[in-house]
């Protein structure tokens, strides 16, 4: 699959690149960011997949929290995805913020019109590992995941479903329980149809209950003053009893003043890095 190099530009002695390429998966022209550390020149490395949140491109993480220096230092290779497909010409994908094109949930689509394009969840998990594997000095036995807000909850199930995939998750104020919450009930609705069963393959909170062993060391950071948090759209109090429930180790750190924004994700971002680094280098 034909990789077209969109931009490169030299940080922390690697590069952080952004190509684009057509997507079997989303049928639709997709752009990722990859940051190729100073290791990746003699030798293979190890993945972090980030997740970014609604509104967001392949950009935002990339230029707004200064991973690279850790990344750099840890020797590990960060790639960050779209979140939706773009430009696909469905009638309503551009109409509201939450759903549609910025917001593709990391669900695969049942219901018509979104069905076709709208399959990001395959998309992260077998189309884009893959290409990067064939394209980059990547190791594909050592492969992690992160995320933001939508992207939190994207990495919370990609980890959940798929026991063994990847060597650790972690998530920055995540929608823990879309079911239960205003942006997942529109998204599922939209996407997965009426069918409330349905949404529950994609809700961390519902799927943490079935995973089959606790060999998943999970950390989250949230600020307590997230505006989205008082609103009842992220729901990390019925998350944690999950895990608690079934004795999956999870670090819940609650930051005091912080909110949101990607001021938050840049002030522990290292923390994630060695947190995952930990089991990527191990």
């Amino acid at each position: 699959m034909a990789l077209k190099q969109v931009s490169s530009n030299r940080c922390f002695e690697g590069f952080q690149k952004v190509f684009e390429h057509d997507s079997a998966e989303l049928k639709c022209k997709m752009k990722f960011g990859i940051y190729l550390p100073p290791k990746a020149e003699t030798g293979r490395c190890p993945v972090l997949y980030w997740l970014s949140g609604l509104t967001c491109t392949e950009q935002n993480f990339i230029t707004k929290a200064g991973f690279h220096q850790a990344a750099a230092e840890h020797g590990l290779i960060v790639v960050a995805p779209d979140t939706s497909p773009r430009g696909c010409n469905i009638e309503g994908e551009d109409e509201s913020w939450d759903f549609g094109t910025g917001a593709g949930f990391y669900v695969d689509a049942t219901e018509d019109p979104w069905k076709t394009n709208y399959r990001m969840y395959s998309y992260i998990k077998d189309e884009l590992p893959k290409l990067i594997n064939a394209n980059f000095p990547t190791d594909p036995e050592r492969m992690s995941i992160s995320g933001h807000s939508m992207g939190g909850h994207g990495a919370l199930i990609l980890a959940l479903k798929n026991p063994g995939k990847y060597k650790s998750v972690s998530a920055f104020a995540p929608i823990c329980n879309p079911i239960q919450c205003q942006w997942g009930k529109k998204a599922f609705g939209g996407y997965l149809g009426s069918d409330v069963s349905k949404w529950e393959a994609y809700d961390a909170t519902q799927l943490v209950k079935s995973y089959p062993d606790s060999h998943l060391d999970i950390l989250i950071d949230q600020g307590k003053d997230d505006q989205f948090l008082s609103a009842g759209q992220l729901l990390p109090d019925n998350f944690i009893a999950a895990c608690t429930e079934r004795k999956i180790p999870v670090v819940f750190r609650l930051q005091q003043g912080y909110d949101h924004s990607y001021f938050f994700i840049t002030t522990f971002i290292n923390d994630h890095i060695k947190h995952h680094a930990k089991y990527l280098n191990a």
